[in-house]
C-alpha cells in the first residue's frame, strides 16, 4: 500500500482519514480514528503529503506530522468545500477528508504557512489582549446603558464615561450605586491587564529584529509589527506584496463580466485583526501627512484630496502591507523616500 497523499478531517476526538495511491484510488479510508490512534497511524505510513484544513489545532498537528517525515499542508476551509463530491447536502467527515485529499493536490491551491510554537505564543498574547479590549468596551457600554435608565446620558468617549460615571455615583440609588461601582472597579482591572499585555507585546517586538525593521515604517508600532511577524513570518508564502494585501482583504472585490471591469468594496477577507491594526496605523499616517513633505505623505494627501478620507485610509493601509512584505521577505531596512 503506497500512499502518496492523505487528507485528514481534523476534530477534537474523532478524525476522518482518506489516503490515495499513485492511481488516485482510495487505499486508506477510515472515517473514525480516535485521537489517541491518529499518531500511531501516521507513524506507520511512508512519507507523503498530508492535507488538512487550517482550523483549531491544525498547526500543532502539522508540526507533529513533519517530525515523522511527512509534508503537511494547510488550506482554508472555503477552498476545500468545492471539492466535496457530495456537495452541500452530503457533508460528513468522510466526505470532508476525501475533499481535503483532492484539494491538496491542486497545482494552484493556496496554502496557509505552518506556524511554529513561538509564533503561536505571540499570537496568544494578541488574542488575550484583544479579548480584554473588547471586554473593556462592553463594560463601558454597559455603564452607559445602565446610567441612561436614570436620566444620565454619557457620550461615547471612554475617558468621559469613566469621569462622569464616577461623579454621578453618589446620586444613584442603593443597588444601582453598587452595580455601577463594581463596573468601574472592573474597568480599572481591565485597564491594568491591557497595559500589562501592551508591555509584553512591546518587549516581544523589541527582541525581534524583523519587528524592529517594521517599526521603522510610519503607521506600524509594536502591536502591528509583532502581529505581522507572528502571522506571516518572513512572508515567503506570498509572491508579492499585493498578494499579502489581498490576503488581508485590503483590495477591492471584482464583479467584472463581458470585458467590463467593475470594482466594488474591499473584500475584507483574511485576518480581520491584522487589517484593523493596519487601518488604525493608516489613520495616524494620514493625520500627520499634512505637515510632512516626504513622498509617502504627499501621496497620501493627494489620495485623500482626490478620493476622500475612507478610501485614502485603505490605500495607505494596503501600501503599508506591501512595504511590510518587502521588508520581511527581502530582509531590508526601511528607507523612506524623500
Amino acid at each position: 500500500m503506497k500512499i502518496i497523499c492523505l487528507g485528514i478531517d481534523l476534530a477534537k476526538n474523532v478524525f476522518a482519514v482518506h489516503g490515495i495511491d499513485e492511481s488516485g484510488k482510495g487505499v486508506l479510508v477510515r472515517p473514525n480514528v480516535r485521537r489517541d490512534q491518529l499518531l500511531e497511524l501516521i507513524a506507520t505510513l511512508p512519507p507523503c503529503v498530508i492535507g488538512m484544513e487550517a482550523c483549531s489545532g491544525a498547526h500543532h498537528w502539522a508540526r507533529t506530522f513533519a517530525e515523522f517525515g511527512h509534508t503537511p499542508k494547510l488550506m482554508a476551509p472555503k477552498f476545500v468545500a468545492p471539492y466535496r463530491m457530495s456537495g452541500r447536502r452530503g457533508k460528513n467527515d468522510a466526505a470532508d477528508a476525501a475533499a481535503i485529499c483532492e484539494a491538496v493536490q491542486r497545482p494552484n491551491m493556496r496554502f496557509v504557512p505552518v506556524k511554529n510554537v513561538d509564533q503561536q505564543g505571540v499570537l496568544c498574547l494578541h488574542r488575550v489582549r484583544q479579548g480584554f479590549v473588547e471586554e473593556r468596551t462592553a463594560t463601558l457600554n454597559r455603564i452607559r446603558g445602565l446610567l441612561s435608565e436614570f436620566g444620565i446620558v454619557l457620550p461615547l468617549k471612554a475617558d468621559t464615561v469613566r469621569r462622569q460615571a464616577a461623579a454621578a455615583l453618589e446620586s444613584l440609588p442603593g443597588w444601582a450605586n453598587c452595580a455601577i461601582g463594581d463596573l468601574l472597579s472592573h474597568l480599572s482591572v481591565l485597564d491594568q491587564r491591557v497595559a500589562e499585555y501592551d508591555t509584553h507585546i512591546r518587549n516581544v517586538a523589541r527582541a525581534d529584529k524583523r519587528s524592529r525593521r517594521l517599526m521603522e515604517m510610519p503607521g506600524i508600532g509594536p502591536i502591528t509589527a509583532s502581529a505581522l511577524v507572528a502571522a506571516i513570518g518572513n512572508g515567503h508564502e506570498f509572491r508579492c506584496g499585493r498578494q499579502l494585501a489581498a490576503w488581508l482583504g485590503l483590495v477591492p472585490g471584482q464583479y467584472s463580466s463581458g470585458g467590463k471591469i467593475r470594482l466594488g468594496y474591499i473584500t475584507k477577507a483574511g485576518d480581520g485583526y491584522l487589517r484593523t491594526l493596519l487601518i488604525l496605523g493608516a489613520r495616524s499616517v494620514l493625520a500627520s501627512a499634512k505637515t510632512k513633505t516626504d513622498r509617502l505623505s504627499r501621496w497620501a494627501v493627494s489620495v485623500y484630496q482626490r478620493r476622500g478620507y475612507g478610501k485614502a485610509l485603505i490605500a495607505v493601509a494596503a501600501k503599508n502591507a506591501r512595504m511590510a512584505w518587502a521588508l520581511l521577505s527581502k530582509g531590508e531596512a526601511y528607507a523612506p523616500l524623500a
